[in-house]
């Protein structure tokens, strides 16, 4: 899924590409999930969009939008597999394909494009395979924006947002809630903008378990994770997601061989490769590096057991039976549990079709003739049965009325 960085990236090429140009036509496909999951349609943007100029891009975390002459102002998502093409510019992350091959345009699984009046024209267009993406019109000043929904139910971006991202909001935050870290560095209600790459390559540099419960770390700690957290963000967004340019000792250069023929087990330095589930999602872990010091998710009772003083026991057994305040999810957070939720399914399926192709099939059997039942009478009552039918009387006697 794209992050702050990929978003970073989209917005870079938006405001070199269209800011300052207006549209002079715009097609839209209609989507029942992209558009329409969020209150519109691919006609309503169409009309909203078409004879507009594009003033400026803008992002938060995983979200960006671009400001408009006019209300309504496009607020855009990537979802899973959602991208922003640019026709002629290198703008694909990570690996841009490189093909002597003309470009396909417009791009397959297109949702809508844009194209400028200016000369030489600027072509623009939305794609999204698995279509997770979400394109809504928000009608209000473009200064209010990020004070909208989806955007004011999300927390402070890295980048951006400096300013109320201090180390006292990031501590307060952290000792307010009980779950592993890595779950509330991906909830988008907290922080906006992490998702499971730069959650692993935060912890790792700041030396923290996925796993550990949020308000289980010590000062020092925390601050080291604020450290991270801008460090991380801001160098990725300022490389504009190219991880060809990422420094060396990051976890990004080797955490990809998971399930893969031949991959890496362990980093340069021989230091081991580990995976496991935190937050629903894969996180990739070194434990030489990455050591529990508190509780952890999934293993309270071991610590607990691992303690000798009564209330030392009491006090661990109290962290892991916390109960904390629910509070509302981010629109991010409810997509990413759909996506989540419709990966499952997808497996689930997948294995139960292999399960039955391995079941042998047993050729029909032919239905039993039920066997005649063997007579129980003994020799005797056969032969007094005889008599009878030759006298005229039964068995019992009752046959012949002189009996």
């Amino acid at each position: 899924m794209p992050e702050i960085a990929e978003v970073a990236r989209v917005v870079h090429y938006l405001k070199k590409s269209l800011v300052g140009k207006t549209l002079a036509a715009v097609k839209a496909q209609d989507d029942s999930n992209v558009f329409g999951k969020v209150g519109t349609s691919g006609a309503e943007f169409q009309k909203a969009m078409a004879g507009k100029k594009v003033l400026d891009a803008g992002r938060q975390g995983k979200y960006f939008w671009l400001i408009m002459s006019s209300p309504p102002h496009p607020v855009m998502h990537l979802g899973m597999t959602g991208w922003i093409h640019v026709k002629g510019e290198p703008l694909a992350h990570y690996r841009p394909k490189e093909s002597e091959e003309e470009e396909e345009w417009p791009p397959k699984y297109w949702k809508f494009t844009l194209e400028t009046d200016s000369k030489p024209k600027v072509e623009v267009a939305f794609t999204d395979s698995r279509r997770f993406g979400r394109v809504r019109l928000v009608d209000c000043a473009a200064a209010d924006i990020r004070k909208t929904t989806p955007l004011k139910e999300n927390g402070p971006d890295p980048t951006i947002d400096t300013d109320i991202l201090t180390e006292e909001w990031l501590e307060k935050k952290m000792k307010s809630k009980h779950v592993p870290v890595k779950a509330l560095l991906l909830d988008q209600a907290n922080i906006s903008g992490i998702g499971n790459w730069v959650g692993d390559e935060i912890l790792y540099n700041a030396k923290l378990h996925p796993e550990q419960y949020s308000d289980t770390f010590s000062s020092a700690q925390l601050k080291q994770l604020h450290k991270s957290i801008l460090y991380i963000c801001q160098t990725a967004v300022d490389l504009l997601a190219d991880s060809s340019k990422f420094p060396e000792d990051w976890l990004f250069k080797h955490r990809w061989g998971k399930g893969k023929k031949d991959s890496l087990t362990t980093l340069p330095n021989g230091a081991k490769i580990t995976y496991l589930t935190v937050g629903g999602r894969t996180s990739c872990v070194i434990p030489s590096v990455q050591k529990k010091t508190g509780a952890v998710a999934g293993d309270v009772k071991e610590l607990e057991d691992g303690m000798e003083d009564s209330e030392a026991k009491k006090g661990a057994k109290s962290i892991g039976t916390k109960k904390r305040k629910v509070t509302p999810k981010s629109e991010e957070s409810d997509e990413e549990d759909q996506e989540m939720e419709t990966a499952k399914k997808r497996k689930a399926v997948k294995q139960s079709k292999a399960l039955v192709s391995k079941v042998p099939t047993k050729p029909a059997k032919e239905p039993k003739t039920p066997a005649k039942k063997p007579s129980t009478k003994s020799a005797k009552v056969k032969e007094e049965e005889k008599v009878a039918l030759v006298s005229g009387r039964r068995r019992s006697g009752r046959g012949n009325p002189e009996a």
